[in-house]
């Protein structure tokens, strides 16, 4: 019998559009230390931070199976947010508190050992020009601005 794929994202976007259709503001709580986890550093809290994903407060919001990305704005800066499903711990509306917690969930394998490859890279590379590190920052990103 054919394995069943992960709940999860169906699960958040059927909870987030339940929150939406009855007035109320949905919330991400995310894993921040998960990788591939592309959020501001400095809004993160016990390893954690909360994303407020309402209709008003984000753009381009795309829930797909596999990953959370939107674009908006933190202490007046615009940022692009991308949070892979496994990171999403909980989902709930802020007025009431109603909504869905998520058990732990280790990242996949492969993603795991890049992540770590990632991660030694520049320790090892320490001694290289700093031009060459904001270009390969920038090749990172996967994520487009959408207008």
């Amino acid at each position: 019998m054919k394995e069943f794929s992960s709940n999860k994202p169906y699960l958040i976007r059927a909870l987030y559009e339940w929150i939406v259709d009855n007035g109320g503001t949905p919330h991400l709580m995310v894993n921040a230390e998960m990788p591939g986890v592309q959020v501001p550093n400095e809004h993160v809290n016990n390893g954690e931070i909360v994303l407020n994903i309402a209709p008003s407060a984000v753009q381009g919001l795309l829930m797909e199976n596999d990953y959370v990305t939107f674009n908006a704005r933190f202490s007046g800066v615009a940022r692009s947010i991308h949070v892979p499903i496994y990171a999403v711990t909980a989902i709930w509306a802020r007025e009431n508190g109603l909504g869905m917690p998520f058990p732990a969930e280790n990242a996949p394998e492969e993603i795991s050992e890049e992540y770590i490859e990632e991660e030694k890279e520049p320790e090892q590379n320490s001694a290289s020009a700093p031009s060459e590190q904001p270009a390969k920052a920038k090749s990172k990103s996967h994520l487009k601005i959408v207008k």
